[in-house]
């Protein structure tokens, strides 16, 4: 078996991006190491595992009476909002739909310079929210759709997301304060993509002050196995146990691409046996459950093309490691 300074070793020869790993079993730090000069505190933009932390958010919102029900309307939370001439699908689009990545849009790709370069990114998605093709239940994975659930949570609770984010689950698991980013260049969002170094816990923003519901949260590893925690502890306090139950259901069993994995609320279900349920973001940035052995790992990475999925790395070398222990 490994021992601790082989398996530091083996991330350096397989895994070379990764910047920090922390593992947790029945409640307590098991596992802990550190490379690309990544230390305690240091953290970084774990990509689309910011798409499972907003819907923890949702499941707060909900039991807290801000969103009423995922059944909603998604235009029922921005009345002001004028569909353009013509557009009818949106107006059956619902919260569930968003969660699920069922949720229809415009075109064949996503918008990026169109939206992160409007004054309002929410205002950008619905803009590509509906189409002539109508609500077909098609899994369809956005990252800029995703925005839409950002500027709900804040028109539902009347604060900025990032404010109730570090109110109703930061603050009450322990995470330090997150920051806001702010809004920035071009050049700026493509650093904070890329850059290697360490960052601040932070989250990006739009112009208007809304956090990236898709994308640009920036947490430590022991913030990422934190949150794997609260689901393996069924919400405790802070999230009801019903809406982790909830959240990891497969909704949409999926091909090929998507690693023949099933989708919860925007929840990769690895293993539906075993109940094995995780969080992903480009680069290998992950949050994995595991009910049955009552262990989460949290790994942040540095962005590298073509890595997605750290889990296969995860129960073939860490997993054995802390069940030697």
């Amino acid at each position: 078996m490994l021992t601790k300074e082989e398996l530091h070793g083996l991330v350096e020869e397989r895994a070379a991006n990764i910047c920090a790993i922390t593992a947790v079993k029945d409640g307590q730090v098991v596992y802990e190491d550190f490379w690309n000069g990544y230390g305690p505190g240091d953290a970084r933009n774990v990509m689309s595992v910011t798409k499972s932390v907003m819907s923890l958010l949702t499941g707060i919102a909900v039991d807290k009476g801000y969103i009423r029900s995922i059944e909603d309307k998604v235009l029922d939370y921005f009345p002001d909002y004028e569909p353009k001439r013509g557009e009818k699908t949106i107006r059956d689009v619902t919260i569930k739909h968003l969660l699920t990545m069922t949720a229809p849009y415009k075109g064949k790709s996503e918008p990026w310079k169109k939206i992160c370069t409007s004054g309002d990114w929410t205002k950008g998605a619905l803009d590509i929210l509906g189409g002539r093709q109508g609500i077909t239940g098609e899994f369809r994975y956005s990252t800029l759709g995703i925005q839409i659930l950002s500027g709900i949570i804040e028109r539902a609770s009347g604060m900025k997301t990032l404010e109730f984010a570090n109110r109703y689950l930061f603050g009450p698991l322990g995470i330090p304060e997150v920051a806001d980013h702010g809004d920035s260049s071009k050049a700026d969002q493509m650093d904070y993509a890329l850059n290697r170094a360490p960052r601040k816990r932070e989250w990006y923003s739009d112009p208007t002050g809304c956090v990236t519901a898709g994308w640009g949260l920036s947490l430590t590893s022991s913030d990422m196995a934190l949150i794997g925690q609260l689901c393996l502890e069924k919400g405790r306090d802070i999230v009801p146990e019903s809406w982790i139950k909830e959240m990891t259901i497969p909704r949409q069993k999926l091909g090929e691409m998507f690693g023949n994995n099933s989708y919860g609320y925007l929840w990769w279900i690895m293993n539906e046996e075993k109940g094995i349920y995780a969080a992903m973001g480009d680069g290998g940035n992950v949050i994995y459950v595991d009910p049955g052995k009552n262990i989460t790992v949290g790994i942040i990475s540095y962005f590298k093309p073509r890595v997605i999925d750290r889990v296969d790395f995860i129960e073939e070398n860490i997993i054995p490691f802390i069940d030697r222990g």
